[in-house]
């Protein structure tokens, strides 16, 4: 937790004389945790769980790729668009919708299927 500490100096007047004295003032600030709901909350509990990694955004590496064995790109839905970086320095991504059920072939010959996951 993060701790705010302000110091504040409070006037007390009297009819002749001005003292201020020195006020100290701590406020600790809650967790993101508890104030987050929905999704965010979702994707925080996965975050501290270990996973840093819950809606399977990060690029994946490539594998073998072949018919027998196409490249497994998990998903809760029923559809997902794939981008496939054909040519190591290619400068633009080949984007393919995969559908359930149906592996595809990129343009370069390497497969993609589909596998279902569980949502967050």
């Amino acid at each position: 937790m993060a701790s705010i500490c302000t110091r504040l100096a409070v006037r007390v007047a009297a009819r002749n004389n001005v003292t201020y004295t020195p006020v100290r003032f701590c406020k600790m600030m809650n967790d993101p945790l508890e104030h987050a709901t929905g999704i965010e909350k979702r994707e925080l509990l996965a975050k501290a769980a270990g996973n840093d990694n819950p809606f399977d955004m990060k690029v994946f590496k490539r594998g073998a790729g072949s018919k027998d064995q196409p490249n497994l790109i998990p998903s809760a839905f029923d559809a997902r668009i794939v981008g496939c970086i054909c040519e190591e320095d290619q400068t633009y991504v080949q984007w393919m919708w995969l559908q359930k059920g149906q592996p595809k072939r990129c343009e370069c010959g390497h497969w993609f299927k589909l596998v279902e996951k569980a949502p967050v």
